[in-house]
């Protein structure tokens, strides 16, 4: 955290120096504040106090951001006493949300910036309620953002997943680097910015975004939400397993687990993921559409409790390969189930690769693409091959 500390006193300087024309114009460290994270939430309807019944009743939003300013980079133990926290929330409620922010400048007594904002989370409510661009519309304008920073939603309140008893944490950075854990699982979806989020939107599709979840002052990620392409809203959210199945059939993982069983002991074998790749082929016969979807995987033996056979001998390889490849088959039938089942929609990229390689059809169908998609038959065909045996004792 110290490191951290010294990044963010670094940071506060910089800022102070580089617009710099003469000493009349300087901010001193202490009244300046960073703004790290953002958290916006759907409250009741209301009115807003300060316009005295001018205008009508509509539902009222509360943003909190999170800032990090020079008393809170030096926070945390010191001589056995504990200090305050990391960071400081501010929140505050109204009809937009501009007014909301500026409303804050009566409460604080910092001048807050927003480049080096990391994160916003969108509550469960508002993204159900309200389309999306109408969400983001003033982080897009304003100036002060970075197009970099990431989009998630939270499931309930998103206001509590930017908050810890722990007082050396901060928790919107928290929050950004668990979404940087592709590498070691498959339960996390690639990282969605501002830019790449307003391209989705624009582009008419559903898709997928990384979901989080409040959990006694800890933030879990939690599965993914669903965003309808034509509404711009949240329609639902896939869990952990489904979640999964979509990794493997966009084949966008860096690495992670696959737990399947040995089918004579039942005893667990681990399959560590070393690669992964995808290949979704549409087929068309006629006007009728279906899918292939090919996916390959090469690992490594990460564990296993079967003591009876020797790790190396080939039939035993063969077996954990087969399990393996029933295991991501049965995630993968999972993802596609909950999504032309339940919501009837294709987050998985299948109509862009009809798009691509099928335009004319893609023309007459695109307009109820995700209807269409609910009862394409889609075919699956798993390979896993286990090159790396790990060490044994």
């Amino acid at each position: 955290m110290k490191l951290f500390q010294i990044f963010l006193l670094s940071l506060l300087l910089l800022i102070l120096i580089l617009p710099l024309s003469g000493c009349w114009s300087s901010i001193e460290i202490e009244e300046m504040g960073l703004i790290i994270g953002t958290a916006l939430d759907l409250e009741k309807e209301g009115i807003d106090e300060d316009q005295e019944g001018r205008y009508p009743k509509r539902d009222m939003f509360t943003i909190t951001n999170q800032l990090v300013t020079a008393e809170t980079t030096d926070s945390g133990t010191r001589d056995g006493t504990t200090q305050h926290q990391a960071y400081k929330n501010i929140s505050e409620t109204g009809d937009a949300i501009l007014p909301a922010l500026r409303k804050m400048i009566l409460r604080i007594d910092k001048r807050a910036f927003g480049e080096h904002a990391k994160v916003i989370v969108i509550g469960e409510d508002l993204a159900r309620n309200y389309n999306l661009k109408q969400v983001l519309d003033f982080f897009k304008r304003e100036q002060e953002m970075r197009p970099s920073a990431l989009i998630v939603i939270a499931k309930e309140n998103a206001r509590r997943t930017l908050e810890t008893n722990e007082p050396t944490v901060i928790p919107a950075i928290q929050l950004v680097e668990m979404t940087q854990g592709q590498k070691r699982t498959t339960e996390i979806l690639l990282p969605m910015s501002i830019t790449r989020f307003e391209g989705q939107l624009n582009s008419g599709t559903s898709f997928l975004l990384q979901s989080v979840k409040p959990a006694k002052g800890e933030r879990i990620l939690s599965g993914a939400a669903i965003i309808d392409g034509k509404t711009k809203k949240l329609r639902g959210f896939l869990d952990d397993t489904e979640t999964e199945g979509v990794t493997w059939i966009t084949g966008e993982g860096k690495g992670g687990l696959v737990r399947s069983f040995d089918e004579d002991t039942g005893q667990p074998i681990i399959y560590e993921i070393l690669s992964m790749e995808s290949k979704i082929k549409p087929s068309i016969k006629g006007e009728s559409i279906s899918f292939d979807v090919k996916i390959e995987s090469e690992g490594r033996i990460g564990e296993h409790w079967d003591l009876s056979g020797e790790p190396f001998d080939n039939k035993f390889l063969k077996k954990a390969e087969r399990m393996t490849e029933k295991e991501v088959e049965y995630l993968v039938k999972s993802a596609l189930a909950k999504a032309q089942e339940e919501y009837q929609m294709d987050v998985f990229g299948f109509g862009n690769k009809l798009r691509i390689e099928h335009p004319k059809l893609w023309e007459k169908v695109k307009e109820d693409w995700d209807k269409t998609f609910s009862e394409v038959p889609v075919n699956i065909d798993v390979n896993i091959i286990i090159k790396e045996f790990g060490t044994t004792g």
